[in-house]
């Protein structure tokens, strides 16, 4: 039989991740390829207790059809978590979506059109490229360094790209450098995005998980024209599994994100909500999450300095203060998917940085993961991912 797909399916394609994540999946992997959370520190018998509380307090309710807005309970909670961080929101504002993916989708289909603009940090993240292609729209990668986005090349890109649609950032622990982009670049975007009248789409799936430093207010908190799109999740902070995340914005974008997720799924599923909403009722999540941060900060100090004793010294790499996230830089001449074959002979992975990019073919990148991998794995995999560094450095060529 023919195939009929319509065009947007020639833009779509598994994501290169998830395919590495197959191939890792093997128990004798020590994987540091996924974006995953560490399975130890999900909540499990505080979550039986809300799902028995939730389903004696609400029996059927809390399992039928519900609005497409959210569980106000739980949209109540998010709000007060946000004022905690600088963002004042109201319950007409906020939304709750299947997971922070869904919220970046819809973005994709409510502000672009084929052949529009969107600035982008150089490196970012894989998922919202893959997203934002479907609706054929053009990547501007506008370059970082350790402090995040240069605002001094971002100006000069909005000024050759005027009509830009929107600026994508993730400017806490970025995914997938794990950089954090300082004070006053946040405050120097909101400048730019009044200056060129152009949309911020501010996406944080991981700042609260910060370990060290001082913690910085979001792009949306010096918002005030109404221009920040904000995206976030539990799925770094409770559990991935039951799929929620949440946009926050102007009353005029969230009437439009409704309509939109009414064609998706209706809502977003009504008895993880509630549950959610009961934990957080009942327990302390930030205590929870101080336990995830005491645990990450371990692992990401381990794998620094694994890095430190068994890379060669031609090698660079971010230091994090959060998140989930190490971005290794190779010499210029080494190809990172070759040296992710000979790891995966050695029963290590990683993700090759290729994929992070929209528009260049940056090869001598890649990304580790050290939230998913205990502190013995982690030193395991890091020697064996050193040996093998080394060896393939060496047969590269004098410059």
């Amino acid at each position: 039989m023919e195939s009929k797909f319509a065009k947007r399916a020639s833009r779509v394609k598994s994501s290169e991740t998830r395919e590495i994540l197959k191939v890792t999946e093997r128990p004798e992997v020590i994987s540091f390829a996924g974006g995953l959370p560490a399975p130890e520190l999900f909540p499990v018998e505080a979550l039986n207790a809300a799902c028995e509380a939730v389903l004696k307090e609400d029996g059927p309710a809390s399992l039928q059809y519900s609005t497409t807005e959210g569980y106000i309970p739980l949209r109540n909670a998010i709000i007060k978590r946000m004022s905690a961080i600088g963002i004042q929101a109201s319950l007409e504002q906020v939304i709750i979506t299947s997971g922070s993916q869904q919220a970046i989708d819809l973005t994709g289909r409510l502000l672009l059109d084929e052949g529009d603009t969107i600035l982008c940090e150089s490196p970012t993240y894989l998922a919202a490229i893959n997203a934002f292609k479907v609706y054929d729209a053009n990547f501007v990668e506008v370059d970082m360094d350790e402090d995040g986005m240069s605002m001094e090349a971002l100006e000069k890109q909005l000024q050759l790209h005027p009509n830009a649609k929107f600026i994508y950032t993730i400017p806490d622990f970025q995914n997938p450098t794990g950089r954090t982009m300082k004070l006053e670049r946040r405050k120097r975007m909101i400048e730019l995005a009044n200056q060129y009248n152009v949309l911020i789409v501010e996406d944080n799936p991981y700042g609260a998980v910060r370990f060290s430093g001082e913690p910085l207010p979001p792009v949306k908190h010096f918002d005030t024209e109404g221009r920040v799109i904000y995206l976030s999740t539990f799925s770094k902070i409770f559990t991935p599994g039951l799929r929620l995340g949440w946009i926050c914005a102007d009353e005029v974008f969230i009437e439009k994100y409704v309509a939109f997720k009414q064609t998706a799924d209706l809502h977003s599923d009504s008895f993880a909500q509630r549950i959610t909403a009961k934990y957080m009722e009942l327990y302390d999540i930030e205590a929870h999450i101080e336990t995830i941060k005491t645990v990450y900060k371990e692992r990401c100090t381990t794998m620094l300095d694994c890095i430190d004793q068994f890379f060669p010294k031609s090698v660079s790499h971010s230091k994090p203060e959060g998140g989930l996230f190490i971005w290794v830089e190779l010499p210029d001449s080494v190809d990172s998917s070759k040296i992710f074959l000979e790891c995966l002979k050695n029963d290590v992975a990683f993700v090759p940085g290729i994929p992070f990019f929209p528009n260049s073919q940056q090869k001598n990148t890649l990304r580790l993961n050290y939230s998913n991998m205990p502190k013995e794995r982690i030193i395991e995999g890091m020697k064996r991912l050193g040996e093998v560094l080394r060896r393939e450095l060496q047969k590269e060529p004098a410059s």
